[in-house]
């Protein structure tokens, strides 16, 4: 299994939360289905040019939230728990139309906080379906 994480060295966010946000979006959106190992840590740490104990914290960070799973000699699965929120063509739809959203605030000059906002805003005056 080939997983697309990508860490940004210039971010201001750490690497293993980089790590473990972009796992967490696999895994929720489907793109990691229960079951599935995660590349090995050392594997990972390597082919992103991090340390070992950058990866193991982003393993231990989705261990604790119950998404993955850790065995020795088993390797690092995916949990049944963890299974997709939405079904995967409605969570990659909501993610076009959020990032087109987000886009769209940012030309306006909306910082991150307005768009939050409005987000929260708008869901508060809609009846919930």
């Amino acid at each position: 299994m080939t997983v697309d994480v990508r860490v940004d060295t210039s971010s201001p966010v750490p690497p293993y939360e980089q790590i473990r946000a972009q796992l967490t979006e696999h895994i929720d959106h489907g793109r990691l289905l229960a079951g599935e190992r995660l590349p090995p840590v050392r594997q990972l740490a390597a082919d992103l040019g991090l340390a070992v104990g950058t990866v193991g914290r982003a393993y231990r960070e989705l261990e604790a939230t119950g998404k993955v799973s850790s065995r020795r000699g088993g390797g690092t699965r995916v949990t049944a728990d963890a299974s997709p929120r939405l079904p995967i063509e409605l969570a990659g739809a909501l993610d076009r139309l959020s990032a087109d959203y987000v886009s769209a605030a940012r030309r306006l000059g909306a910082g991150d906080r307005d768009i939050v906002i409005a987000v929260q805003q708008a869901l508060t005056s809609q009846e919930p379906h």
